[in-house]
């Protein structure tokens, strides 16, 4: 059975993630300047933009990572910048972030891995973090053996999935996702959006996904945001974005690669 969101509904619903204004710096180096953006509550949403236009720091920003020159992002109804230290550290239990790579602890089993945000936020026996661990391993599709594995001795594609096990082990309503897809090779890609897309489905997630993967676009997401001169250019279903009138939008999704990916035929 299709357990997509209601389209209608979604777009009436207040959004999720909202971000006015956004302004971002390294010092002089301005990298968004008036970013507007809006989430829709259990949406994939894809953003994706050329090398520099400020992905990966957007949702640095969002998440609290990196503090904003100017603007405004709220996450479920809060003002992230109006919270005060015990609010901020409530809200973080609303969402997981899958970060580039993986970024496991390599010290720590994957079991361990999965277990610090409970340890984090929650007092827990051991007992309980363990069958909290497994359960997530097991959302992720990764052998329940995995549990007790370092994550050296993990392919790449089971490191993302533990990486993705671990953003779970909260139960958070929002995902975050960098450049889940990286580095795998396509069937293992592949796999791996089916999953974020059955989570999404099955758990009432939202989801806002950096990725470079045309594939994914395609398969994963329910609308695309292009990051461009320091805004976003476009925010929509894949099949309007294709048409927007902006130089790199249209190399990017009318090039040889979006051929092979099926965003457009000969």
């Amino acid at each position: 059975m299709d357990t997509a969101p209601d389209t209608a509904k979604t777009e009436d619903a207040a959004p999720i993630i909202s971000v006015r204004g956004l302004k971002t710096a390294f010092g002089d180096h301005v990298v968004h300047d008036g970013l507007d953006l809006d989430v829709r509550p259990g949406e994939i949403l894809g953003v994706v933009g050329g090398s520099g236009t400020g992905k990966s720091v957007l949702l640095k920003a969002i998440i609290g990572l990196l503090r904003p020159v100017e603007g405004e992002i709220e996450i479920n109804g809060k003002n992230q910048s109006l919270l005060t230290g015990e609010e901020a550290r409530a809200a973080r239990r609303e969402w997981g972030v899958l970060f580039q790579d993986g970024a496991l602890f390599t010290s720590l089993t994957v079991a361990q891995n999965i277990q610090v945000p409970l340890r984090e936020h929650f007092h827990m026996t051991q007992d309980l973090m363990d069958d909290l661990a497994l359960s997530k391993l097991s959302m992720a599709g990764l052998e329940l053996e995995a549990a007790c594995k370092f994550p050296a001795d993990l392919s790449g594609g089971m490191r993302k999935r533990a990486a993705l096990a671990r953003s779970l082990s909260l139960d958070p309503s929002v995902l975050f996702l960098d450049e889940p897809t990286a580095g795998l090779d396509p069937i293992g890609a592949a796999a791996f959006d089916k999953l974020v897309r059955e989570l999404s489905r099955s758990l009432g997630l939202t989801v806002f996904l950096v990725t470079h993967d045309l594939d994914t676009l395609v398969t994963v997401c329910d609308r695309v945001a292009v990051l461009g001169d320091g805004k976003i250019l476009v925010c929509a279903p894949l099949k309007d974005v294709v048409d927007y009138d902006h130089p790199w939008v249209q190399e990017y999704f009318k090039g040889p690669r979006a051929r092979g990916a099926g965003i457009i035929r000969d």
